[in-house]
């Protein structure tokens, strides 16, 4: 648990650190894909090429603009009129695009939270928009994972957290080993759901 505690914990502050990096201009960012076309061995000079630098400095501020987006003001509202609902809220099966920090090739998969309210709950559209949000980064699915599940942690204070996110990694199918259709599943738990096995099987058994 320490660990990974440890681990978001650097996350927050690399996500801090990052809001201070300056921003190359639109027209950098540009000129470093042509670089990147011509170091792949293509001329960005030949017609079909010709928009693509534009393209892709568009489509980054699409793919990456997690960066730009705090989970904290997503998970800000919460509402407390459940009638005492006490049991699991679950969300199963969100699908999401990241992207591998190592190679910047795409991870395709979906995402299952759940969590066990203490008076409190969380309009259900904001827990697919916080995978959304670290989707939309750099990531490893390691880190995802344990963000996304200390941040809904964090901002609700429920009695414990599940996240279970399964997913395909084109660093691995598309490169290096190529092995196509593996799936790498990664968990958090916090609070009863890591105390408590039972309620981690039957966490388990639902989204399945």
């Amino acid at each position: 648990m320490d660990q990974i505690v440890d681990k978001t914990l650097l996350n927050i502050i690399s996500d801090e650190a990052n809001r201070d990096i300056a921003r190359p201009t639109r027209q950098e960012a540009e000129a470093a894909v042509r670089t990147l076309l011509l170091w792949t061995g293509d001329n960005p000079e030949r017609e079909g090429l010709l928009d693509t630098p534009a393209r892709v400095a568009k489509a980054y501020r699409e793919l990456f603009s997690g960066y730009g987006e705090d989970p904290k003001e997503v998970l800000g509202r919460t509402f407390e009129e459940v009638a005492g609902y006490e049991d699991m809220v679950l969300v199963k099966d969100i699908p999401f695009h990241s992207h591998c920090e190592h190679h910047m090739v795409p991870i395709i998969g979906k995402a299952h939270v759940a969590y066990l309210p203490d008076g409190r709950v969380l309009g259900l559209s904001k827990i697919a928009r916080v995978i959304e949000i670290f989707a939309r980064r750099l990531q490893t699915q390691e880190s995802m994972t344990a963000q996304v599940a200390h941040a809904i942690q964090d901002a609700l204070q429920p009695r414990g957290v599940a996240v279970l996110v399964e997913a395909e990694h084109m660093c691995m199918a598309m490169r290096g080993i190529r092995k196509q259709g593996s799936t790498t599943l990664t968990t958090t738990f916090t609070g009863e759901y890591q105390e408590d096995p039972h309620e981690q099987m039957r966490f388990m058994t639902l989204i399945r």
